[in-house]
C-alpha cells in the first residue's frame, strides 16, 4: 500500500470542544479501485477532491453504499475500533444486494487500520466524542447504460464527531410514505435508502417533529425503524424492538444494546411490533420509554410521539432511571475502554507509522 503524508496538519485549526457532526475531516483518506475484475492501487493520500465524469454511473443508477463506524481513545491516549468486522460483513452484504464486488478483508481492514494510526491524533478525547469513519463503495463505468459498473471505488473518510443529538425527540408514526419495500434494500446501507427518506422527513419537519417513526409500506401498521436508526420501546418492563430483516437495518449499535441489556438481567425481545401496540401502550401508561439507536447518533430517547394528529408524551423521568442513558453509558463505557470487555468488540489498533 502507498502511503503519501500530508505536509501540514489541519487539526490546529479545529476547536474540538465544537464539532458539528460531519463539518471537518481528518488529514488523509484511504482508496483502492476495482478494475479488470480485481482490487488494485490501494492508497493512502491526503484528503482532497475526487474528478469524475459527468457520464460516471454512480450518478445515474445509484450503485452506492457505505458504512458507518467509530474509534475511540482512552485515558493513556490508546485507540480502539468498535467491532469493526461487524461493518466489513455488512459493507459487503449491501454490495452484493446491489450487485457490487466484495471488498477482500485484507483491503478494508488493512485500509482501515493504518489510515486512523496515521490520523489517530484527530480522535478526540472527551468521552462521547469519537472519530467517525465513513467507508463507501461507487460504481465509477463512464457510460450511460442500465447495468452494474465494471469498475469501482472503494474509500474511507473520516471526522471529528461529537454527541448527534443532544435533546429530547418529538416522533411522528409515518402514515402515508416509506422507507423500504418488501423485496427492496431497505436492510442495505445503500446511499439512495436515505435520499428517499429526505422529502418525508422534511414534512414532518415542517409539522414540528424530529424525525419519522416508518413503519410497513404495506398497512402502516408494523413498526420499522426511525428515520436513520433502529428503534427500542420499553413495554411493560420488557425492552423490545422490530426484528432485524428486509426491510429494516440490522443494526450494530442495536445488536450491542441488545447483548448489554441482557447481560444486566433486562428482558429483551426482537418481534415484529405494531403502531397499536405502541399507541395503546401510550394510552394505558405501560409505555415507559422508547428510544433510537445508531453509530453517529449512540442513542436518544423520545419526548413525544404524535399518530394521526394525536399527541402522546412519555414519562418525564429522571435520568438515572431511564433505561435508555443506562445502556448509553455502559457501551460508551466500553467503547472508551473504561469497563471490561466482555463481547470482545474492542479492536486495539496498533502503531504502523
Amino acid at each position: 500500500m502507498k502511503i503519501e503524508k500530508i505536509l501540514h496538519s489541519r487539526r490546529k485549526m479545529i476547536d474540538f470542544h465544537k464539532i458539528p457532526f460531519g463539518n471537518y475531516f481528518s488529514d488523509h483518506m484511504f482508496y483502492s479501485e476495482f478494475k479488470n475484475k480485481e482490487w488494485k492501487n490501494s492508497k493512502i493520500t491526503p484528503f482532497k477532491n475526487i474528478e469524475f465524469s459527468p457520464k460516471t454511473l454512480v450518478f445515474h443508477y445509484g450503485q452506492a453504499v457505505f458504512e458507518g463506524m467509530k474509534a475511540y481513545k482512552d485515558h493513556n491516549e490508546e485507540v480502539f475500533l468498535f467491532r469493526p468486522e461487524d461493518n466489513f460483513k455488512r459493507m459487503n452484504k449491501s454490495a452484493r444486494r446491489l450487485e457490487m464486488p466484495n471488498i477482500p478483508k485484507h483491503i478494508f481492514m488493512n485500509g482501515l487500520k493504518k489510515l486512523i494510526d496515521l490520523d489517530r491524533d484527530w480522535i478526540p478525547r472527551k468521552y462521547g466524542q469519537s472519530l467517525y469513519i465513513r467507508p463507501f463503495l461507487i460504481a465509477t463505468d463512464g457510460a450511460l447504460s442500465a447495468r452494474p459498473s465494471k469498475n469501482y471505488l472503494f474509500m474511507i473518510i473520516s471526522t471529528p464527531s461529537d454527541i448527534y443529538y443532544q435533546y429530547p425527540l418529538k416522533i411522528k408514526i409515518e402514515e402515508r410514505y416509506s422507507r423500504s419495500a418488501s423485496g427492496g434494500i431497505g436492510f442495505t446501507k445503500a446511499a439512495g435508502n436515505y435520499a428517499s427518506s429526505f422529502y418525508p422527513t422534511r414534512i414532518a419537519q415542517k409539522e414540528g417533529f424530529d424525525q419519522i417513526l416508518w413503519t410497513d409500506s404495506s398497512t402502516h401498521t408494523i413498526i420499522e425503524e426511525l428515520g436513520t436508526m433502529n428503534v427500542f420501546f420499553l413495554l411493560k418492563k420488557k425492552l423490545i424492538t422490530p426484528l432485524a430483516n428486509e426491510n429494516i437495518l440490522n443494526g450494530i449499535t442495536c445488536k450491542s444494546l441488545l447483548s448489554l441489556a441482557k447481560k444486566e438481567g433486562l428482558k429483551t425481545e426482537e418481534r415484529v411490533l405494531t403502531v397499536s401496540e405502541i399507541i395503546e401502550g401510550l394510552k394505558k401508561g405501560y409505555l415507559q420509554e422508547a428510544f433510537g439507536c445508531g453509530t453517529a447518533v449512540v442513542i436518544n430517547y423520545f419526548q413525544k410521539i404524535s399518530y394521526k394528529k394525536e399527541d402522546f408524551y412519555l414519562p418525564n423521568l429522571p435520568d438515572k432511571k431511564r433505561i435508555s442513558l443506562f445502556l448509553r453509558k455502559k457501551l460508551l463505557d466500553i467503547q472508551h475502554n473504561l469497563s471490561e470487555d466482555y463481547f470482545g468488540w474492542r479492536l486495539k489498533l496498533e502503531r504502523f507509522l
